[in-house]
């Protein structure tokens, strides 16, 4: 279990929201209208309890801000380094402090006046005491405005903090920046951890869980440490630090031996060197990664030299848990978090070698003194000289076999989808599952009846047969018996032109055929942006021009006719006229061609059309008149439609009830 949760730290207020909430609550909480004709007792006891409800708030408040924060001197001393590594633990004492020391001087504020009250002799002297007493204690809580500010920013910053058990079963992972470590814990651990190709990206300590022969292990993933003196480290590397020097954890030494970290193995081996005293009594693992791209047989002498006595080194830490000198085993792995070759044996080992070192020191605790007399382990005496291994019956291996047979027989519908084009392309039959008599059955084409026949019935199988057979018949027609007499007079150049426009002709019948067929699924382009809308009547007039003939005639019969509809209208009607002047035609043959051309009138609001359900127009006219003053009302009221009921509220409760005295009542 964690021991520490910081996310539970009540918030802070600052200075003003704290008075602001202390002199609300006492408003709120304490009677509020008092009159010169009391007895003067009871005008003393009515202001002492203002005062000392004002105190009790702020001492409560006050103290559950000192009681809540963690105090370092108690706490575990990762925490305790770690938070003094991160907050100054001078300045966080000297924060608390203040925050305790106005809280004595409020309660002695308090005790002051409420001594003083017993005493006065007009409401006037109690009212004037106790706005002085209640002044004073908002004056001390202003001036610990700026300890109360940076007490929330610091318990704002430790609800982020990782959630970390010091007693626990626990990996840590070290080394210099960039080689390789947020990498590791994300592939072993549901961490997330940022990796980017610079130094520092990891600024703070990350924590991950993983499981090892049915337990739990936290992986600590810590920033880079750099090799420079202690005093001269920084936050971020404080933290690996702090870590190192107070977890009992596996410490996985990371180690970039092709060099792309921007380090030295020279360099790696010094940091080691330098920190070697944090291993101290603890399993240490040296892990060589990014073999990927150099293995560690490919490296120079002198840098095998150094790998070499940094395992010497760790071999120390063996011997000194109680190792054998011999076991070197486990203590350098290699690996590549790329490839993920070596992954699982780094993790493997580190959780053996950790499960070992935490199972010896119980052996060699007092403790264990007590649990094993609990123990006992029975060892059968031997009977005779007979060797009895342990077997398996084989009506259960039988049964095993079966069961597996099974399960490789049986294919789920994830395999049937791999097997047949994957997610979009398979689609699972439904009638799979169907209790019919015959399996054969389940594939049948269900019949669609419409009106009480069966559609199939009234389908022809040829009909696709047939339709090719109509569009070739009909193609042919096209060519009438004229078009044959002009053939013939033609000249060979003509009847060549001719045979290209014809093909072309068919071939963009079939385009269009294709399009049409696909149209649904294709989207819709404007023709200003269509590049396939190739077909205008410039692109038709250079290709007749191409073939020798004019274009004119067909490029002015492919306009559109809409284009001069009001200047044949105007022209129509120029004629008219000069027709009633010229020959005085008769009115009646005037309107009919007027009628004729003139464009098609809306439908006038009171007919009826079928299908709406009113009897006669009479009924629409008195239908729609009724809608017309039933909106009225609702749009007067700016109502959203029949359902908007919203009533404003025009006196807030809070603003407008309650016990007040005579004064301002628009605001508590």
């Amino acid at each position: 279990m964690v021991q520490y949760n910081f996310k539970k730290i009540t918030v802070v207020p600052t200075g003003k929201d704290f008075i602001d909430i202390i002199l609300s609550r006492t408003q709120r909480q304490t009677p509020t209208v008092v009159h010169k004709g009391y007895a003067i007792s009871r005008i003393r006891q009515f202001y002492m309890r203002k005062v000392k409800y004002t105190q009790t708030n702020f001492h409560e408040k006050l103290s559950t801000i000192i009681e809540e924060f963690p105090r370092l001197d108690d706490i575990h001393p990762f925490y305790g380094d770690l938070l003094h590594v991160l907050y100054n633990k001078d300045h966080y004492k000297l924060a608390l402090g203040q925050i305790n020391t106005a809280r004595n001087l409020i309660g002695k504020i308090s005790k002051d006046y409420v001594k003083l009250l017993k005493y006065a002799d007009s409401l006037y002297r109690c009212k004037t005491l106790k706005v002085a007493a209640l002044g004073r204690m908002c004056t001390v809580t202003k001036r610990i405005g700026p300890s109360l500010a940076y007490l929330e920013q610091i318990r704002q910053h430790m609800a982020r903090l990782p959630s970390i058990d010091p007693n626990t079963r626990t990996i840590l992972i070290c080394g210099y920046p960039n080689v390789g470590k947020s990498s590791f814990i994300n592939k072993i651990t549901r961490a997330d951890v940022e990796v980017q190709p610079y130094a520092f990206t990891t600024k703070s300590l990350f924590v991950g869980h993983t499981d090892y022969k049915y337990l739990r292990y936290q992986v600590i993933d810590t920033p880079g440490i750099l090799d420079r003196p202690f005093e001269d480290r920084n936050i971020i590397e404080m933290c690996s630090i702090t870590a190192l020097a107070h977890l009992r954890a596996a410490v996985l030494f990371f180690l970039d031996i092709s060099g792309s970290c921007g380090y030295s193995i020279a360099q790696q081996a010094a940091l080691f060197h330098s920190i070697k005293s944090l291993f101290m009594n603890k399993p240490l693992i040296i892990v060589c990664n990014k073999t990927d791209l150099q293995p560690l047989d490919g490296i120079s002498e002198e840098d095998m030299k150094l790998v070499m006595e940094m395992k010497a080194e760790a071999m120390k830490t063996v011997i000194g848990q109680g190792g054998e000198a011999t076991n070197d085993e486990g203590v350098l792995l290699t690996m590549s978090t790329l490839t993920e070759d070596g992954i699982i044996s780094v993790k493997n080992a580190a959780c053996e070698r950790l499960l070992n070192q935490r199972v010896e020191l119980k052996m060699k605790s007092k403790k264990i003194n007590d649990c094993l007399n609990r123990f006992h382990v029975a060892i059968p005496k031997p009977r005779d000289q007979k060797e009895r291994p342990p077997s398996i019956p084989q009506a259960v291996l039988e049964a095993k076999a079966k069961e597996a047979a099974e399960k490789e027989k049986k294919k789920l519908e994830r395999d049937l989808e791999n097997d047949n084009g994957g997610a979009g392309v398979y689609s699972a039959s439904l009638k799979k599952h169907y209790l019919l008599a015959n399996d054969e059955w389940k594939e049948d084409i269900m019949p669609e009846i419409f009106d009480g026949h069966n559609v199939y019935d009234f389908v022809d199988p040829d009909i696709l047969q047939r339709l090719e057979e109509l569009e070739r018949e009909e193609e042919g027609r096209e060519v009438s018996e004229d078009d044959v007499d002009m053939d013939n007079e033609m000249a060979p150049e003509e009847k060549k032109a001719l045979a290209v426009i014809r093909k072309k002709k068919s071939l963009l019948i079939q385009e269009h055929r294709i399009k049409k067929s696909t149209a649904e699924s294709r989207p819709t382009v404007p023709r200003k942006f269509d590049k396939e809308r190739k077909f205008t009547s410039k692109r038709m007039g250079r290709q007749l021009s191409a073939l020798g003939l004019d274009p004119t005639l067909a490029i002015n019969r492919a306009r559109s006719k809409s284009r001069g509809r009001k200047r044949e209208r105007s022209v129509d009607r120029e004629d008219d006229a000069m027709d009633m002047d010229v020959d005085q035609k008769s009115n009646k043959k005037l309107r009919m061609r007027s009628s004729s051309r003139s464009r098609s009138t809306s439908r006038p609001p009171h007919e009826v059309v079928p299908g709406e359900g009113y009897r006669d127009s009479a009924q629409k006219m008195k239908a729609i008149k009724w809608a017309k003053n039933s909106s009225k009302k609702r749009n007067k009221e700016a109502r959203r439609g029949e359902a908007d009921r919203v009533i404003p509220t025009l006196r807030p409760k809070h603003l407008f009830s309650g016990k007040r005295s005579i004064g301002k009542t628009d605001r508590r």
